[in-house]
């Protein structure tokens, strides 16, 4: 019986199309964010201490993100008063506004068809980040448990990244722009015949003709 399944999406799928409710009022995504990059990410709950340092930590640098041409928005499964009270009460208690809108998917059917509910947590979220680049792809997913709050420098380098990537048809290395090999170069794509694998050694610098890199 071939039988289609229907899963969550993965990194290179386009981001299904859908109307949420948001404390900035209705958005159509991914079609609101259209020409831009999107950080989406999910918290398991409000008025909980890990998500309150990761909004903190997220509005902290809403202005990297703004350089980087990129909106956040959270996802949790709370009504949308919960949001609004809670988002209240980081800017009463911790001086901090939230500036990013939140979604209130108080029924959990965006959660669920984004893979972000563990099915032995109950209804609540995992921390789940999806990037998602200008045309709507997803680029790239990272996911926490709910007792590990996530790194947003990461993400932030993760994003920079994938632009300089994309803009440059180049690879990036580990931990860059402080590889422990090659610095902030970049890497070349490896070739894909014989002749270019050659020229490589005299056009680049390299370890060898699958291992070359260049400033950018």
């Amino acid at each position: 019986m071939n039988e289609e399944i229907q899963g969550f999406p993965l990194i290179g799928d386009k981001f299904p199309e859908m109307k949420v409710q948001t404390t900035h009022g209705m958005k159509s995504l991914p079609e609101d964010y259209k020409g831009k990059w999107l950080v989406l990410f999910s918290h398991p709950a409000d008025f909980t201490p890990v998500c309150t340092t990761e909004f903190v930590a997220f509005a902290k640098r809403k202005e990297k993100f703004d350089k980087l041409d990129t909106e956040l928005l959270g996802l949790s499964i709370d009504q949308i008063f919960s949001h609004i009270k809670w988002d209240e009460w980081i800017e009463e208690k911790l001086d901090v506004p939230i500036p990013f809108p939140i979604i209130a998917d108080s029924t959990g059917e965006v959660a669920k068809s984004m893979g972000m509910v563990h099915p032995g947590k109950g209804s609540q979220t995992v921390r789940a980040t999806f990037l998602i680049d200008p045309r709507g792809v997803i680029r790239l997913i990272l996911y926490y448990p709910q007792e590990i709050g996530r790194n947003m420098d990461e993400i932030l380098r993760s994003l920079e990244a994938l632009q300089i990537s994309d803009k440059n048809k180049v690879a990036i290395p580990a931990n860059w722009p402080d590889n422990e090999i090659i610095g902030r170069r970049v890497i070349i794509p490896p070739p894909t015949d014989v002749k270019t694998a050659r020229e490589r050694l005299e056009k680049f610098e390299c370890y060898d003709w699958w291992f070359c890199h260049k400033e950018l």
